[in-house]
């Protein structure tokens, strides 16, 4: 039977995967131990060479994170912070209003803004991702358009030129975008080079820009640079962001919504 430590070594490295590089703070926030019990358990990774530990975090080795760069899913990203997403999802959902126009960008937390859509509201959704358009294609009143492309199985999402094109030609009051990292120094950013475009293009494309982000995802840093968080209205996250989030945003006239 697996022990508490070996449960939490696990928890720590399934982290990493998805939020590389990660603090102490974060993973004392997410595994719901003390920080002295995170830094015992990052001590017995690094000895056995499944971390390296640098001032201010920690994270996976240059060969585990080519690894698990190719091994990245959907799936993987919606086992992190579950109710925290629920609730960031409902919020965005209460945001529409009937007759509006959105966009839902790929991720899981933009999954739970689709399944909480109003049925009896006739809505204009442009999705491009194959878990969204499950639940939309249920809203018998509003009407879906789907771009389609090459399908990319590790974020469900479908991507082409032709794709881009039909996205530059549409308008939408709303865009409600994902980010896999968030940090001021190095802006917003994505795990996947080929988001980048699409995410720029639908930002692009709509009048009101709101990020969608559970606090996991702040003071990260993904490969992929898309926008700068002053690019947007408004934040919709959980409580756990760090301070410095909230001075932020009131500094920079940015709506900032916790859940």
């Amino acid at each position: 039977m697996i022990s508490k430590q070996e449960e939490r070594l696990e928890k720590i490295l399934s982290i990493l995967k998805l939020s590389n590089p990660a603090t102490v703070n974060k993973l004392a926030q997410l595994i719901e131990v003390s920080h002295m019990t995170i830094r015992r358990d990052i001590e017995i990774l690094e000895r056995e060479k499944k971390v390296e530990v640098f001032h201010g975090g920690i994270m996976l080795p240059d060969s585990q994170r080519r690894e698990n760069w190719k091994e990245y899913t959907l799936a993987d990203a919606t086992s992190i912070m579950c109710e925290e997403k629920k609730r960031i999802g409902l919020k965005a959902a209460l945001m529409l209003k009937n007759n509006d126009s959105l966009i839902l960008d790929t991720g899981s937390t933009t999954e739970y803004i689709s399944q909480s859509l109003n049925p009896e509201y006739s809505l204009s959704i442009v999705c491009f991702t194959l878990n969204t358009l499950i639940h939309v294609s249920k809203l018998k009143k509003s009407k879906i358009i789907f771009p389609g492309g090459y399908f990319h199985r590790n974020t469900l999402m479908f991507e082409s030129e032709e794709g881009i094109s039909i996205l530059k030609k549409n308008r939408a009051a709303i865009a409600f975008v994902s980010a896999s990292g968030i940090s001021l120094s190095l802006g917003v950013t994505c795990s996947n080079s080929y988001e980048r475009e699409t995410k720029k293009t639908i930002m692009g494309s709509s009048m009101k820009k709101v990020l969608v982000a559970d606090s996991s995802k702040f003071d990260i840093v993904h490969s992929t640079y898309f926008a700068e968080l002053q690019d947007f209205d408004t934040v919709i996250t959980d409580e756990g962001i760090p301070d410095k989030y909230r001075t932020f945003c009131n500094n920079n006239n940015i709506e900032l919504l916790t859940v």
